[in-house]
């Protein structure tokens, strides 16, 4: 009898859940999205730089003067350093406009309090990497054009992460399992470093490769031996952290994934390093970049990007990790 009361109530809940979690799957998609687009624009960007096109467009927040945003000068779209500077400028007018998106949809969907939180960081970034863009221009600042560039770093990882926390992973890796089969909390000690340091050497190596990239007057041997240097290092962490992870037990698979993942792209990001450097020193005392150079820089900074948003997401689960299992 009892039973047969508490039927419709089980019912009832179960029906939210599914409510909850189609929902969830539902801004996924678009969370990944708007990742999508963050990445096209993230690659016009290291376009944009590897041209040296950051200020073919002279004002900002108009384009020569105009405020039309889809022609503001007679054929703009036939001049490529005009293409990738108003180009860059489009496309993170759309990423923005979608961010916007996700994070009214966030805030009115999400039942957890902290992840609306990290919708609305999510926009505050973006709505700063708009106004810094812009300051870079009326201010010619090549300083600014670093910043610019670590601070869409900060919102590629932070919208990845949103992918995250909107997976089956998130859930899985929340799941309560005996510490028998995961392991002892000596597994969680062993990675209380890596999981802070890694995604911060990753930053810190990218940081190097901008300031040595957004000047735009070839290579200078200080910031290439740096670069270089915190490539070995950067590697060594990453790899480090990946071999302790891949020791997990079958129950942490939604980690395991995530870290061959990162070495993943760490492994096409070393190989991608190597020939811009090759390519580089082959065409250095051109006056002007060739193709394949611009491509080579361009990709390496992209898979940079990919490699720090990994490695964030990887650390974000192991995070969840040591708090389910505490």
């Amino acid at each position: 009898m009892v039973s047969m009361v508490s039927l419709p109530f089980s019912i009832k809940k179960s029906n939210s859940l599914e409510t909850v979690n189609t929902t969830r799957t539902h801004r996924k998609r678009f969370t990944i999205l708007t990742f999508l687009i963050a990445i096209a624009l993230v690659g016009w960007g290291a376009f944009v730089t590897s041209i040296n096109a950051g200020m073919a467009v002279p004002d900002w927040p108009s384009s020569f003067n105009s405020y039309d945003p889809f022609n503001p000068w007679p054929d703009w779209w036939t001049i490529t350093p005009v293409l990738a500077e108003h180009g860059h400028r489009l496309l993170g007018a759309l990423v923005g406009l979608f961010t916007l998106a996700l994070a009214i949809w966030t805030w009115l969907a999400e039942d957890r309090p902290w992840m609306k939180k990290v919708a609305i960081g999510a926009l505050i970034l973006v709505m700063l990497q708009g106004l810094l863009g812009g300051l870079r221009v009326v201010w010619v600042s090549i300083d600014l054009a670093v910043i610019h560039a670590m601070v869409a770093q900060l919102f590629f990882a932070l919208l990845a992460s949103m992918i995250v926390f909107t997976s089956s992973a998130w859930e899985k890796a929340g799941m309560d399992t005996d510490e028998d089969e995961i392991g002892s909390q000596k597994t969680f000690s062993g990675l209380r470093t890596l999981i802070y340091l890694a995604p911060a050497m990753v930053y810190v190596q990218i940081f190097l490769g901008a300031l040595l990239r957004h000047p735009g007057t070839g290579i200078d041997p200080l910031f290439a031996g740096l670069h270089m240097a915190g490539a070995f290092l950067a590697t060594g962490i990453v790899v480090t952290y990946w071999s302790k992870i891949s020791s997990f037990s079958a129950t942490m698979a939604p980690v395991k994934k995530a870290a061959f993942s990162m070495t993943g792209v760490l492994t096409v990001q070393v190989l991608l390093g190597l020939f811009a450097y090759l390519v580089l020193l082959d065409e250095s005392g051109m006056v002007k970049a060739s193709n394949v150079q611009v491509i080579a820089n361009t990709s390496h900074m992209v898979i940079g990007a990919l490699l720090f948003a990994t490695t964030v997401s990887t650390s974000v689960l192991c995070l969840r990790l040591r708090r389910a299992y505490r």
